[in-house]
C-alpha cells in the first residue's frame, strides 16, 4: 500500500511539471523583441502601460485594457504571443463594493 502511494505521488508530480512550466519563458536574451515593440504591441491593442517587467523569462505587462480594466498579460519575449492575460478589478470598485483586495 506504502509503495503504491509513493507511487502515486512520483506521478502526480511529474504530471504536474509541464503544467506548472507553462508560463515560463526559456528563449536566449538575444532573440529577445525589444521594450520598444512591447510597448507597441500594447498601443495596437489598446492597452495602457504601467509597467513592463521580466518574470519567469517572460514579459509581463501591467495596466489596463480599452475598457479600463486592470491587466497583467505575459508575452514571449521572442515572439510577444500572449501566453496568459489576467484581469483584475479596477480597486475603486473595490472599496467602493467593500471588498479592497490586492
Amino acid at each position: 500500500m506504502k509503495l503504491a502511494i509513493t507511487i502515486l505521488g512520483i506521478v502526480a508530480v511529474f504530471a504536474a511539471g509541464p503544467a506548472l512550466a507553462r508560463d515560463r519563458c526559456t528563449v536566449p536574451m538575444a532573440e529577445w523583441q525589444p521594450r520598444e515593440a512591447v510597448l507597441g504591441l500594447a498601443q495596437e491593442n489598446g492597452w495602457t502601460v504601467r509597467r513592463i517587467k521580466i518574470d519567469d523569462g517572460c514579459y509581463e505587462l501591467d495596466g489596463t485594457d480599452g475598457e479600463g480594466r486592470r491587466i497583467e498579460v505575459t508575452l514571449d519575449p521572442a515572439t510577444l504571443r500572449v501566453i496568459k492575460t489576467e484581469f483584475r478589478e479596477p480597486r475603486e470598485r473595490l472599496r467602493r463594493d467593500g471588498r479592497e483586495r490586492d
